[in-house]
């Protein structure tokens, strides 16, 4: 599966798109191998790899409109698609302050939607915004410095939907 979404992404041009560190696609496979090395299942793998696919609140540049949303799953699953739609959707200024809790308010910037996701998306979106950031945070060093304790401290406030390679990486990371 993850053959067939490189192959995508590189049609859809995301080794000619700039970004930190290099292209979209050397950011996305990197962000994969980070999930990969905390022990991520392969859908979030998968998820991490593909997760600019419609933008993101930080990243505006889509490679797919919305609605290509089943084409998206036929490739890398509808679990790893689901992560992908939660991690694209993510309205970061009214959803981060109280993703953590229990009672989580989830704001889907494409829809306007609020709502609590589950537990399981709400801990892989989490993992997954983690090896994102990391993954900048170490190729950009302005970036790091700039925003490191800001990122330390929201990772901090996802610790408990955070594993412990990835909390550990985060401090290691954005600590110093």
């Amino acid at each position: 599966m993850s053959d067939r979404a490189v192959a995508w992404l590189r049609e859809l041009g995301a080794q000619d798109l700039a970004h930190p560190g290099g292209t979209l696609l050397a950011h996305l496979e990197r962000v994969r191998e980070q999930l990969a090395s905390w022990g991520a299942r392969p859908a979030l793998q998968r998820a991490g790899l593909c997760h600019a696919f419609y933008g993101t609140d930080g990243f505006p540049a889509a490679l797919l409109p919305l609605d290509r949303r089943a084409g998206l799953a036929e490739v890398i699953g509808d679990e790893a698609e689901a992560i992908v739609y939660l991690y694209a959707a993510c309205d970061r200024a009214a959803s981060y302050p109280t993703f953590a809790c229990e009672e989580a308010v989830f704001r889907d910037r494409f829809t306007g939607r609020v709502h609590s996701p589950a537990m399981e998306l709400r801990r892989d979106f989490a993992e997954l915004s983690a090896a994102n950031e990391l993954d900048l945070a170490r190729v950009d060093p302005a970036l790091r410095q700039a925003w490191g304790g800001e990122l330390l401290a929201l990772f901090g406030r996802f610790r408990g939907l955070l594993s412990e390679p990835a909390w550990r990486e985060c401090q290691a990371v954005l600590g110093g």
